[in-house]
């Protein structure tokens, strides 16, 4: 029988109304099912009914404990992180993971409370997927083995992580505390996702940050110059020592201390100058720093290591926040060309990670680093967003299903609300899924008279015609009228300059 808990109301503190599981989770009643009303993680807060059973306890830490448990409903294992909660505040971690939703971030899928020992103890239960193994638990496997970790390896997990970096910073989110830990790897399909957002923040600027955050090793300079301000970009370093503990087997920057920290990365890029200085953080210009030269990159790494490689490392790790790549310009980076090839496999032989199903919101982000990142393949088949739902899209499974992940108004069914959202224009353009089935040339508005899509709730088929160089614009009306605000598209898209 399963077990039935006894419940309790804490309000809204660190979210929408919840209640909790009464005692909470136990090592010891691993075999027993237990019962929750719990918060869905995204979407409408309507508290529903979870069971789950085959309780463990899989890491733990100054922010509490993290259990592994098996969901009655569908099998699926996912791991509930339970943290004390001060009832006084909202939870951070909480309200920044409920806003989040992309392929390489960790899924938060409900969210609970539960009473503690003590009187008045609440403690906050965030259900999350589960990912068996980390980034640093594989590199630590090849290290032992004495073996680098294959440069495919490298380009796969580092590139999700500078995808996952580039949503939520487009977020406002800093994660502030990017590290191999945090790194969740499938070690079968070499997915990564992006975890623990207890020390994230939305930064908003003119607003004062600790600057005591980040683990050492991965620590960016400004913050141990003491930077309130900082930006994003300390992601942006954590990252390149991540991509170069990754080449060289070991921490890049292994300080024994803060300042010891600071010294670790003198000795690789050399004395910053002033203005590098002021960069950081302006109150430390008139600091004076013993003056040591930077250290060729090239001798930093083996000698095997790739040189693209060496060569983002040089991008990532820049005293200067501003002059460090963007995430997206990471990715666009030469060293991740070989995913971009329709060859490219995973050394077991299995297909890549999904790596170019860019969602609109991530292609609004650089629209003009796109072509970049569209793989030539993929764009020639008009491949070209990833379908995430309730996201405008042009993805050609969608297409072929005719799923309603990307329908783009109410009232009106797939296909033919399959809308594209343009992220260099405003407005709507519809691309006719049927056309793009039967072949028609990529980068060209079809003729009417090339396929046999069924017109359904769209009217106007003799405007249905042109290339992306013939303006003639198609009704309003044609779009499926009041349920996309009778909004026109600008003109028909030439599928190139994506």
């Amino acid at each position: 029988r399963p077990l039935r808990a006894r419940t309790s109301s804490f309000g809204r503190a660190g979210g929408s109304l919840a209640v909790a599981l009464t005692p909470p989770p136990s090592p010891g009643d691993s075999g027993k099912v237990s019962t929750v009303v719990a918060t869905p993680g995204q979407g409408p807060e309507r508290p529903q009914e979870v069971s789950y059973s085959d309780i463990k306890v899989i890491g733990n830490g100054s922010f509490g404990v993290v259990y592994q448990a098996r969901l009655a409903n569908s099998g699926e294992l996912v791991a509930i992180k339970k943290v004390l909660q001060d009832k006084r505040f909202k939870n951070r971690e909480l309200q920044i993971m409920r806003k989040l939703d992309h392929c390489n971030i960790v899924r938060l899928r409900y969210f609970f409370y539960s009473s503690g020992e003590k009187k008045d103890e609440v403690y906050l239960n965030l259900v999350l997927d589960f990912v068996p193994e980390t980034v640093y638990r594989v590199a630590r496997h090849f290290t032992k083995a004495k073996q680098p970790i294959p440069v495919i390896y490298v380009k796969v997990y580092m590139y999700q992580l500078f995808r996952s970096l580039a949503y939520i910073h487009s977020q406002g989110v800093c994660h502030r505390d990017i590290k191999p830990q945090n790194l969740l790897v499938d070690p079968d399909t070499a997915v990564l996702k992006l975890c623990d957002f207890g020390s994230a923040k939305q930064l908003v600027q003119g607003e004062p940050n600790v600057s005591y955050i980040c683990s050492r090793y991965y620590r960016a300079p400004e913050l141990i110059f003491g930077a309130t301000d900082y930006t994003s970009n300390i992601d942006i370093w954590s990252a390149g020592c991540v991509l170069a503990e990754l080449l060289l087997g070991q921490p890049i920057f292994p300080g024994d201390s803060g300042v010891d920290q600071l010294v670790e990365i003198i000795k690789v890029l050399g004395t910053p100058t002033r203005e590098q200085i002021r960069e950081m953080n302006p109150n430390y210009t008139e600091f004076k720093f013993p003056q040591i030269k930077a250290h060729p990159w090239l001798k930093v790494f083996k000698p095997r290591t790739p040189l693209e490689a060496v060569s983002l490392c040089s991008r990532l790790l820049e005293y200067t926040p501003a002059t460090r790549l963007s995430p997206l310009e990471a990715c666009a980076n030469a060293f991740f060309d070989e995913l971009r090839e329709p060859s490219a496999r995973l050394p077991s032989g299995r297909d890549l990670p999904p790596l170019f199903n860019f969602s609109a919101v991530e292609l609004a982000i650089q629209p003009s680093l796109n072509t970049s990142l569209i793989p030539p393949h993929l764009r020639a088949q008009s491949t070209l967003l990833g379908c995430a739902p309730g996201t405008p899209a042009t993805h050609g499974e969608c297409w072929r299903s005719g799923a309603a992940c990307c329908a783009g108004g109410p009232g009106l069914s797939p296909p033919s609300t399959h809308i594209l959202m343009h992220p260099q224009r405003r407005g709507w353009e519809h691309p006719f899924p049927a056309c793009w089935e039967q072949g028609v040339e990529p980068g060209r508005w079809p003729r009417h008279a090339d396929c046999s899509f069924p017109m359904q709730a769209l009217t106007g088929a003799s405007q249905h015609r042109g290339t992306a160089r013939d303006p003639s614009p198609m009704r309003p009306e044609g779009l499926g009228g009041a349920g996309l605000g009778g909004r026109p598209p600008p003109h028909p898209m030439d599928l190139s300059e994506l």
